[in-house]
């Protein structure tokens, strides 16, 4: 079976790691987001937590095939902070995910190169310390059938384990069903086959 239809991502938010470096403290976070919002809260909660800290650094990527991310240094050096970041995201090839990394400055300059090596190293704790699970990338299909097919819609979707999202079973019958990317176009192709039967692709 393919594996090109799965992603690994996170499901729980991790525990705080910390990394220590001349007098500075970095604290590190690892959130499963699924979009911008919900990454805007946990930016938010964290700030609020750590209120007198200098720097909220944080880098984030969404999507399991068309990728978004983002890299924030938040005033330190450019490329010192989000990149690293999100350099490590890449390193665990992990998605919809927000890592973030707090740091309180120590009264002693780190460098550029030390910055770096800061901010790479408390994304990387955060990642060790997470449970990374895999998912696969999955395509909802709707059904519409007249009730007399009932039987034969309900054996396929039987025999090949579709998982039903939605069913709306009066007189003129409605299924949403869910199932990965690589046994798709077969699903689809069994149900365009069958007569009196609509099957039409929704987005996700």
């Amino acid at each position: 079976m393919t594996e090109q239809d799965v992603y690994k991502t996170i499901e729980q938010p991790t525990s705080e790691v910390l990394f220590k470096d001349k007098n500075s403290k970095f604290f590190g976070y690892a959130f499963p987001v699924l979009n911008e919002d919900e990454i805007k809260f946990h930016i938010e909660e964290i700030k609020k937590q750590h209120h007198s800290a200098r720097h909220w650094c944080y880098a984030w990527q969404l999507g399991a095939e068309q990728l978004q991310y983002r890299a924030n240094d938040d005033g330190e050096p450019n490329n010192s902070a989000g990149m690293p970041i999100y350099g490590q995201i890449q390193s665990f090839e992990v998605t919809n995910i927000l890592i973030m990394v707090v740091r309180y400055f120590g009264g002693v300059k780190l460098g550029v190169g030390g910055l770096i090596n800061a901010y790479k190293t408390t994304a990387q704790m955060a990642l060790e310390n997470a449970s990374i699970t895999k998912k696969t990338i999955n395509i909802q299909y709707k059904l519409t059938f007249e009730y007399e097919n009932m039987n034969k819609v309900m054996r396929i979707i039987k025999e090949k384990n579709l998982d039903i999202i939605h069913q709306d079973l009066s007189l003129n019958c409605k299924i949403t069903f869910c199932i990965r990317k690589s046994e798709a176009n077969q699903v689809h192709e069994i149900f365009d086959h069958l007569y009196k039967v609509d099957i039409k692709k929704l987005d996700n």
